[in-house]
């Protein structure tokens, strides 16, 4: 009873934190309207509200349970926000496009993007893990958790969606891990009503802060046989992240 309570509350928090957040950036609109509205791959008018929202939620959250993954989420999140930033109408795409860049003597938004939340997953994983290769792999996990719900954002509620399916089991565990898998799934299900009707868009914000959450709930959630499961799969998944996309773009059809 007391792990369902904890987890009731790590969801709630999140999730109404992350409504909170949409309806008071809805209303003041900082900068004016224009700055928060982008163009979907429908050629429809969506509000970036909901990114910004879903990392602060998340973050509060986890950093609730353990205030490294709040770090982790945040960190993600700001590095995320940049990108949509610095990065809008940057049409590379993939790491390979952007290492080439950097070998040629320009940093990119996402070569900045990639650095920070490796950097800001590993000293995550750093603080939730004792023995050094846990340590490792925990990093890995987090970041490549950041990486993967950012690659599946092609689609109306496709990253929300993920963070929930994936989330979900995590909520049958017991202790942080199950409180850290409540958080996340609470701001992805506060997101997903607006981002699969169209009305919002995550963006690099929100994809990867509500990804580096889910990677913090694997982190804690999980063995070293766990991590290293996990581990093998993110990287398999940025390899071939091109086919990951893909498939994410197909998943379900049109919506």
């Amino acid at each position: 009873m007391v792990n369902r309570a904890r987890r009731t509350r790590s969801f709630a928090l999140a999730a109404g934190l992350t409504r909170a957040g949409i309806t008071g950036l809805r209303a003041k609109a900082p900068g004016g309207r224009g700055r928060w509205e982008r163009t979907n791959y429908a050629g429809r008018t969506v509000e970036l509200y909901a990114g910004p929202a879903a990392a602060v939620g998340a973050a509060v959250g986890a950093g609730r349970v353990r205030p490294v993954a709040g770090f982790a989420v945040l960190a993600a999140g700001l590095c995320g926000a940049y990108d949509d930033v610095a990065g809008a109408g940057d049409d590379r795409r993939g790491f390979r496009d952007h290492l080439l860049a950097l070998r040629d003597g320009e940093i990119t938004s996402e070569t900045v993007k990639l650095f920070g939340i490796s950097a800001a997953g590993l000293v995550a994983g750093a603080l939730l893990k004792e023995r050094a290769v846990d340590k490792v792999l925990a990093g890995v996990v987090i970041a490549g958790a950041a990486h993967f719900v950012n690659l599946v954002d092609v689609r109306p509620g496709r990253a929300a969606a993920a963070v929930l399916a994936l989330g979900a089991p995590g909520l049958l565990r017991s202790g942080p891990g199950a409180e850290l898998a409540a958080a996340t799934t609470g701001a992805a299900a506060a997101v997903l009503p607006d981002d699969i009707g169209e009305r919002a868009m995550l963006g690099d914000t929100g994809a990867h802060a509500l990804g580096a959450a889910l990677g913090t709930a694997v982190v804690a959630g999980n063995t070293r046989a766990g991590l290293l499961a996990h581990a093998a799969a993110l990287v398999a998944a940025a390899v071939y992240g091109e086919k990951v996309t893909e498939a994410a773009r197909a998943w379900g059809g049109r919506v």
